[in-house]
C-alpha cells in the first residue's frame, strides 16, 4: 500500500483511504483544541504594574513581554516564565506577575499576562 494520497484502484480502497484521512483530520483538530482547553481564562482581580528598569528606559528599549504565570485555585501565582520579550524587561514584569491576584477557580492553571512597557522619550 502506497501513500493516503496515491489514486485508489477500487471504491472499497477510496472509502477506505477516505475514513482514514477524516479520522486523521479529527484527532489533528482534538490535538489543536487541548492547549486552548489546557489554559485558563481567570479574570485578573488586582493587576500589579511593573517597575520600568532605568537601564530599559536609558537603552530606549520597549515593548511587550509575555509571562506564563501558574496559578492556584485560590488565585494566587505561585510560578511565573517568560515566554517572549526582552530580557531587561523580563524581570520587572515577572515581578509584577507574581504579586498580580486573579480569580479563583476550580484547579491550578496557567494564565497568559502581556505586560507592555510602553516607549519612553
Amino acid at each position: 500500500m502506497g501513500p493516503i494520497l496515491c489514486v485508489a484502484r477500487s471504491r472499497g480502497e477510496r472509502a477506505i483511504r477516505l475514513l482514514i484521512l477524516r479520522s486523521a483530520l479529527v484527532v489533528c483538530m482534538a490535538a489543536m483544541a487541548m492547549p486552548a482547553l489546557a489554559a485558563g481564562d481567570r479574570e485578573v482581580r488586582a493587576r500589579v504594574m511593573p517597575v520600568y528598569p532605568e537601564i530599559a528606559k536609558r537603552m530606549h528599549i520597549f515593548g511587550l513581554v509575555k509571562i506564563e504565570a501558574t496559578v492556584d485555585a485560590e488565585g494566587k501565582v505561585t510560578a511565573v516564565k517568560t515566554l517572549d520579550g526582552n530580557r531587561l524587561l523580563a524581570n520587572s514584569a515577572e515581578e509584577a506577575v507574581k504579586r498580580m491576584k486573579f480569580a479563583e477557580g476550580a484547579g491550578v492553571t496557567n494564565e497568559v499576562v502581556s505586560i507592555d512597557f510602553p516607549r519612553v522619550n
